[in-house]
């Protein structure tokens, strides 16, 4: 497993899917705003994570 790090973030896409999953398990899948504010940070952060693991 790569662990190439997201530009800025310090995490890799791993680290940052355990945190959506985790996320999405303390919500019960219902976000509140600022949760879903953190999810959809965390996604595009993991996003960009996957593309810089992708170019190694």
């Amino acid at each position: 497993m790569s662990t190439t790090y997201a530009c800025g973030t310090g995490r890799s896409a791993h680290e940052l899917n355990e945190q959506i999953r985790s996320l999405m398990l303390r919500s019960g899948g219902h976000l509140t705003p600022d949760q879903r504010r953190e999810y959809e940070a965390l996604v595009a952060a993991w996003a960009a994570a996957v593309r810089a693991e992708r170019e190694d």
